[in-house]
């Protein structure tokens, strides 16, 4: 098939680009590079910089899909300036459906994220939970599902919206690596690394075993096989029918002080902590229930060791930046 993959320099999106031209697609990437690598693109893939608001002069009828992972992304700055993740995020996902429209692009997968729940009450975290995003970058997530699903009902539109949560480790030379670091697994291995002298434990006194926070993460390369597996989901006859929502996750928790534990293990060093006060919004844990993403796009993680991921993404920090 012929696939435009928005965002595709990025993390996620490179990760995804790479597995779909592995499969034998034809890939065009679209992306400004305003967060992303332009060597983070795939070599097969042919690039295009530019916006996605201006998507519609990239795509033409020759396009089987679209797979959307463009977005701005950080949390403390969406709630700093939320114009921008609302013009990014929901203005460029708006022009990009109207895209498909005028080029008669019926299939569809969008990047969405957990934190479109917020602070739900029950774990794990069924696709019906309501969505209460207690951060503009959420909201403006959840407000483009709901976009999805409308352009679903009017226009025919076949479309997969899968929810994520906390994703981490690399695929050979693909992996994390932002300007602004937010992510903890990340973080962690930056004092191995040499970079960061410390990792710090926003609140020690939650209602978890250890005390400090408890998430679910999931492996890049199975979530890239997730998206190929909605990518089939949209054909005719599959399971998308309209608009399909899925959680995505390992359905298994791990605390900060589990992460801390699993990078000393891989790299060997010691990792200092340091207690910090916990973070407004921080829920004491949030883990995926993936049920209907194994029972209607056949999907099954197969790298769930946290130890694994984090090797993974440590190989990618020592290896990988050395080869660039």
């Amino acid at each position: 098939m012929r696939l435009m993959v928005t965002g595709g320099a990025g993390y996620v999106g490179s990760v995804v680009a790479a597995h779909l031209v592995e499969a034998g697609h034809d890939v065009v990437v679209l992306d400004d590079l305003s967060t992303g690598h332009r060597d983070a693109v795939p070599e097969k893939a042919e690039f295009v910089r530019g916006r996605v608001q201006d998507a519609a002069g990239h795509l033409d009828a020759s396009f089987d899909a679209v797979l959307h992972f463009a977005a701005s992304s950080l949390v403390g700055e969406s709630v700093t300036h939320p114009g921008k993740y609302w013009h990014n995020n929901v203005g460029g996902s708006l022009a990009l459906l109207d895209a498909l429209r005028t080029h008669g692009i019926d299939r569809f997968v969008f990047s969405s994220t957990a934190a479109v729940y917020g602070a739900p009450e029950v774990s794990p975290i069924p696709e019906d939970a309501p969505s209460a995003p207690t951060n503009p970058y959420g909201a403006s997530k959840a407000a483009v599902d709901q976009l999805i699903a409308s352009y679903c009902a009017a226009y025919g539109l076949r479309a997969v919206s899968l929810r994520y949560f906390n994703v981490a480790g690399a695929y050979g030379r693909y992996g994390e690596r932002h300007t602004t670091e937010t992510h903890l697994i990340p973080l962690a291995l930056q004092v191995p690394h040499g970079t960061r002298g410390s990792v710090a434990l926003y609140g020690t006194d939650y209602p978890t075993p250890d005390g400090t926070c408890v998430r679910d993460y999931i492996h890049v390369a199975d979530l890239a096989d997730a998206h190929l597996l909605a990518l089939d989901a949209t054909a005719e006859g599959g399971a998308a029918t309209g608009h399909l929502v899925c959680n995505l996750g390992n359905g298994t928790g791990f605390s900060v002080r589990d992460v801390v534990d699993a990078v000393r293990a891989v790299t060997g060093c010691a990792v200092p902590t340091h207690e910090a006060p916990r973070r407004a919004g921080d829920p004491p844990v949030l883990v995926a229930s993936a049920d209907r993403a194994r029972e209607l796009l056949g999907w099954r993680p197969s790298r769930t060791s946290l130890e694994d991921i984090v090797a993974d993404a440590w190989s990618f920090l020592r290896e990988g930046e050395a080869g660039r």
